[in-house]
């Protein structure tokens, strides 16, 4: 920083605000604490969204003592980002999966996924959870201009993979939609941020420890302390000493190279506006273009009018991007087009995907075969359910050491159908070091306007400048902690994300998305380069 000034805290992964994080809470919250010495427990969960939260959760109820550290508060990352959809309903589609991982492992999909639907269902029943848990019916509805064929080659790749009441229907119930589209039973939505709270009082209420505001800079094994064999150490001192340890940070930040050459970082965009009550029926909707559409519903509090539309997409891989508010225009128009009761947009928001090469997420032991060590990421645009399956996963693989979708979800898997997609995602990436070479976004910080951020060149360097409301200026080095890739900022989100492979930085610097463990080192300018201080 160049002004001196102390930077504030960053509580939240982003500066647009979630329908789920605006809503107002009702009732009790869980109230975590500031972790101020050592400690040992049982299992130590690194992250407090839904993953860890819910492996958390299912350890406590056997009995084992847990601890979760977070940075930010609970729902802080991408959990209070999503649209919320609970769905068994493959964003990649059963065609993929049965090419991919074959006709047992589409099977294992199909039935992880509807599992962690009841899984949620059963807590909020269990822990009297007030989340707006509502069974809805999900359709997959064939895109204008799209052949034909693809609906019904899904549907058989549905059957194949045990869902048997998967249906094709002539139109989706939908004003407006045409087409055939595929009705997939008894999917859910919730709405999130409840939901993660009554999980937190639930795991608490069993002897559960949550801290946050505590970062963890490492997690690794300590193969010579048999009763204590892992290691958390945070960024402001404090080490958690445990049995075992789960990092379920979004991206995970204890393996530097292998997960991260399998999975690539994207954004995804959302809108949410008010629509007369009973316009548009419950259910969960998706489209077939490429980035596709999704759209839900919100119901509004008891004797409200309106309920609040939500429709998602636009993605694109994080970093890459500069036409952010065009995307979410783009959505806007694509919406009224096919909801022209669709009031004035309300909420704008955007979150990190990570897309695995083959449509699944990577959850178990880490690729580094660290013992006692376990992950959770490549949520692959189904976080929600992803979520609850680590739970049930994690949970067995620490108490019981096995689990029949231990194999699915592997994170050292590799499968042969994937090695295009890892080769293409893999070349954009490695493209991605090339600005380590070109010159800087702007020439000096005087075309950096208040509430902005710019790379500049210093020599040989690259400073990432940020210009506060106030104009101060606040410098950080351009280096992504990660593997040394050039940030670039998002104005939208108010943050430094890296191109390569998804670590994103708030505007002072400070880590907020892994895989990155620490915050952008802290740079100066140069006299000759701040023309200005204010």
């Amino acid at each position: 920083m160049t002004n001196g000034q102390t930077q504030p805290e960053h509580f939240s992964s982003g500066a647009t605000t979630s329908l789920w994080m605006a809503a107002s809470e009702t009732g009790a919250s869980a109230t975590p604490a500031s972790l101020t010495g050592d400690l040992h427990v049982d299992v130590c969960v690194v992250g407090a969204g839904i993953a860890g939260l819910t492996t958390a959760y299912l350890l406590a109820r056997h009995g084992r003592q847990v601890a979760v550290l977070d940075d930010g508060p609970i729902g802080g990352g991408e959990t209070g980002r999503t649209t919320a959809h609970l769905s068994n309903a493959i964003d990649d589609r059963y065609t993929e999966m049965v090419r991919l991982h074959g006709e047992q492992g589409a099977r294992l999909a199909a039935e992880s996924h509807s599992a962690a639907i009841d899984l949620i269902e059963r807590i909020v029943s269990e822990e009297g959870i007030d989340c707006d848990f509502l069974r809805v019916d999900g359709y997959l509805i064939l895109a204008p201009g799209k052949p034909p064929g693809r609906i019904d080659r899904e549907l058989e790749a549905a059957h194949r993979a045990g869902l048997a009441d998967v249906e094709k229907l002539d139109r989706p119930p939908l004003e407006g939609f045409t087409g055939p589209c595929l009705r997939f039973p008894r999917q859910a939505q919730f709405h999130p941020m409840q939901y993660l709270q009554g999980v937190a009082q639930a795991f608490q209420r069993l002897g559960g420890q949550i801290y946050t505001r505590a970062h963890v800079d490492q997690v690794s094994a300590d193969k010579d302390d048999g009763q204590a064999p892992v290691r958390a150490v945070t960024s402001h001192g404090p080490t958690v000493t445990a049995q075992a340890a789960v990092v379920a940070t979004n991206s995970p930040i204890n393996d530097r190279v292998l997960t991260h050459l399998k999975q690539s970082a994207y954004r995804t965009y959302v809108i949410g506006a008010p629509i007369p009550r009973g316009a548009v029926p419950l259910g969960l909707y998706w489209d077939t273009l490429d980035p596709y559409h999704y759209v839900r519903l919100h119901p509004g509090a008891e004797g409200d009018e309106q309920d609040i539309l939500l429709i998602g997409g636009e993605d694109h891989k994080t970093g890459q991007a500069e036409d952010w508010e065009e995307r979410w225009l783009r959505l806007e128009a694509w919406a009224r087009a096919h909801f022209p009761a669709l009031g004035p947009v309300a909420y704008r928001w955007s979150g990190q995907v990570m897309e695995t090469v083959d449509g699944l997420a990577f959850i178990g032991r880490t690729p580094t075969r660290e013992p006692n060590i376990y992950i959770a990421t490549g949520d692959s645009g189904m976080g929600m359910t992803h979520g609850a399956i680590a739970g049930i996963l994690l949970s067995s693989l620490i108490l019981q050491g096995d689990h029949p979708w231990a194999t699915l979800y592997d994170p050292l898997r590799l499968r042969l159908g994937a090695l295009g997609e890892l080769a293409r995602e893999d070349l954009n990436e490695a493209w991605q070091y090339k600005d380590l070479i070109t010159p800087g976004e702007v020439a000096s910080v005087a075309e950096i306007a208040p509430g902005m951020g710019a790379v500049l060149r210093q020599g040989r360097e690259k400073i990432a400048v940020y210009r506060d409301a106030q104009g101060a200026l606040h410098a950080r080095s351009a280096y992504c902690t990660h593997l040394g890739c050039v940030v670039t900022w998002n104005a939208v989100e108010k943050s430094w994300d890296c191109p390569c492979h998804g670590s994103r930085f708030d505007a002072y610097g400070q880590v907020v998305n892994g895989p990155a463990p620490t915050d952008l080192a802290e740079a100066r300018l140069q006299e000759n380069s701040r023309e200005q201080r204010e």
